[in-house]
């Protein structure tokens, strides 16, 4: 029996007699159960719960008002859905579900497996429902809010004996202001726990935070810290909102637990007080160069530190200089070199990426919109990334917006933002959108195929007068940007089924060059040469590919085009030892052996360590290896020989890939 179950059935032990002392005796089940449970079943003990019965069921709430609550809870769910879909696409086919719940337990949102959902159904897992802990007993939701903390309830230690047969992970979401907004969970079947689930929630809930920071503050210099240069970036980074007076307008979690402070002890107060560095000096050292960081001492510690956000412009001598109405364009960290990726280094010797690339290249400078059209995952984002930075506005900024994975109602005020007041939880100042951010520079809006009719009339108005106006305000401000658009739709057909306005496709459609699919490619073993390099830059030894393995990926259709090429390198990477430098086939997936890739609706293994893209912040070669070693032990059912024939390694360096945890 392998060590995983072993463990498994001693927990279930300590359960088994924990319940009997709880529920059936009335005596406190000390040491058998996580201290953090026992105090939810007593909780629960007294909001009159008794651990035999039902929950209703049927007491999800009606449309109208599930709606009313989710646009209450809009910038959660605005910030949330991207890491909830990341999140899935991790534990696909595993029988678990994601779920997005505001402050008070109600599911606002849910996404997953079908086969779970029909069960979790029966215990109301559905958007709409409440699983407060008074209405639902100990449960990952309600006692990850109660308690304010990550926690996991695995099977019998819910508070209700019908629901037992879930194990729920979950991590709650706090606010910019440090107030408790939400919880990230992640719910499965009893039987198919997984370790690293706990872990993967932590890890999302603080990206979420991260990224309602980042949002709410874009319009403020944030000032971003940490003891280590390389957590810089990192979800682990502590971040301080900053006005340009010098007056700290918040903090976020990992800032106070870093400088070791409250957030009462911040906020409100003037820059210096609390990092004891003087903002100005601060700014005129960082201001030039977005990717720079510096030292600063805080009690004795040493944090490095790094600017970003809307700084304040240059003053001398009280006057102010060069500061334009709209936000001002960032500047490349070289100061002036062309940035890395333009349209000559996507050119790889392609002939139909070529003709693409001379076609684009005519349009630099010039106000003329351009389409890029191609399947999903061909590069079409890195090519008006690369177009972008070969013209004349690449030292402007580059906004992005994907017209596919935002809900129709947030779409609008993402894209042409809004005055404050417009609606139930708007910041109270308002907020810029994507076009005003984009002034003088490119806006990319990719899955244009996707966007609502409605806002489609307003986009064309827009390009048309050159002037946007935010929601709930009658004020036109000017914008000055560059328009590139990118689809998998064929907006023709679009257009035929009345899906897609004529005229805005016309506007659009000045230039338009079709991208193609990896499969179709004769550059493939440069591409791969130089993602691999990318990769290993910080190796002291380059890696190589055997004509095997190079023949392999040559060979293979690539249903995820590029994405997907470059998601089987930094795994193959990974799982080389420190002193190899080959990569050979046993490093590569074993699908790309197979006569034709699996479709969607083909059988695979749950636990596939290949088929997964890297969180989101396992950004490391040893996080990644570590990553795909746990999946394939999960897989192989903790079967050390097993899981090491399945990633091609020998048992000693699986045990030591494991041994870095």
């Amino acid at each position: 029996m392998g060590q995983i179950q072993l463990l498994a059935d001693e927990h279930d032990q300590r359960l088994q007699q924990a319940r009997q002392l709880f529920f059936d005796q009335g005596t406190l089940p000390d040491g058998l159960v996580d201290p953090m449970i026992l105090r939810s079943w007593e909780r629960c003990r007294r909001f009159g719960l008794d651990d035999t019965s039902y929950a209703p069921v049927m007491d999800a709430m009606d449309r109208v008002a599930l709606k009313t609550e989710q646009d209450r809870n809009r910038y959660l769910l605005v910030q949330g859905r991207p890491i909830m879909e990341h999140v899935f696409e991790q534990i696909r086919e595993s029988g678990s579900m994601v779920i997005l719940a505001d402050a008070n337990g109600l599911l606002l949102e849910t996404v997953g497996d079908p086969d779970f959902v029909s069960r979790a159904d029966r215990v109301a897992l559905l958007a709409g429902a409440s699983w407060d802990e008074n209405q639902r007993g100990t449960n990952a939701i309600g006692t990850a809010l109660s308690e304010e903390a990550p926690v996991a309830v695995f099977g019998g230690e819910h508070f209700l004996e019908h629901n037992g047969f879930l194990t729920c992970c979950a991590s709650p979401i706090f606010g910019p202001d440090g107030r408790l907004i939400g919880v990230l969970d992640i719910s499965g079947d009893y039987r198919s726990h997984q370790r690293h689930t706990l872990g993967l929630v932590r890890l999302s809930s603080a990206i979420v935070e991260k990224r309602l920071f980042e949002s709410v503050h874009a319009r403020d210099i944030l000032v971003c810290f940490h003891g280590r240069a390389d957590y810089l970036g990192s979800p682990k980074e502590g971040i301080a909102a900053v006005s340009p007076d010098g007056q700290v307008l918040a903090i976020n979690r990992n800032g106070t637990e870093l400088l070791g402070i409250r957030q009462v002890d911040a906020v409100r107060r003037d820059f210096s007080m609390v990092f004891e560095s003087n903002l100005a000096t601060l700014v005129d050292r960082l201001r030039h160069n977005p990717q720079a960081t510096c030292e600063i001492s805080v009690n004795g510690k040493a944090f490095h530190v790094q600017l970003r956000g809307q700084l304040p412009p240059l003053t001398v001598a009280g006057r102010v200089f060069d500061e334009p109405a709209a936000p001002r364009p960032l500047r490349r960290p070289d100061g002036g070199s062309a940035p890395t990726l333009t349209l000559d280094t996507l050119n790889t010797g392609d002939t139909r990426l070529q003709a693409a690339i001379e076609r684009a290249r005519r349009m630099l400078g010039r106000d003329i919109p351009i389409l890029i059209q191609g399947e999903s995952g061909a590069g079409k984002e890195m090519f008006a990334k690369a177009f972008h930075n070969s013209g004349p506005r690449h030292d402007a900024p580059f906004v992005a917006l994907n017209c596919a994975s935002i809900p129709e109602t947030l779409i609008e005020s993402e894209l042409f933002g809004y005055q404050g007041g417009a609606f139930t939880g708007a910041r109270k100042e308002g907020a810029p959108g994507k076009i005003q951010q984009a002034h003088g520079g490119t806006l990319f809006l990719d899955e244009i195929g996707d966007m609502p009719l409605n806002l489609q009339a307003r986009l064309l108005r827009v390009l048309q007068e050159r002037c946007v106006t935010p929601l709930g305000s009658t004020r036109s401000i000017q914008v000055d940007i560059s328009l590139v658009c990118a689809t998998h739709r064929k907006l023709r057909e679009e257009v035929a089924r009345g899906t897609f306005r004529e005229d805005l496709y016309y506007r659009l459609n000045g230039m338009s060059v079709t991208l193609p699919a990896l499969r179709e490619r004769t550059d493939i073993r440069i591409m791969v040469a130089k993602l691999a390099a990318a990769e290993t830059a910080s190796r002291s030894n380059p890696v190589r590919f055997s004509e095997g393995a190079l023949q392999a990926i040559e060979g293979y259709a690539w249903p995820g085009n590029i994405r997907q090429l470059f998601n089987v390198i930094r795994v193959a990477i990974a799982l080389l030892d420190d002193d190899e430098t080959l990569i050979t086939e046993t490093h590569l997936p074993e699908e790309l052996f197979e006569t034709s890739p699996l479709t969607p609706s083909a059988s695979a293994p749950n636990y596939d360590p290949w088929a997964a893209a890297p969180l989101e912040g396992a950004n490391s070669l040893d996080a990644i290896s570590r990553q795909a070693a746990m999946r394939a032990l999960e897989a192989a059912g903790g079967n050390i020989s097993s899981a090491a024939r399945q990633l091609g390694i020998s048992r000693n360096t699986l045990y030591r890939k494991l041994g870095r945890m």
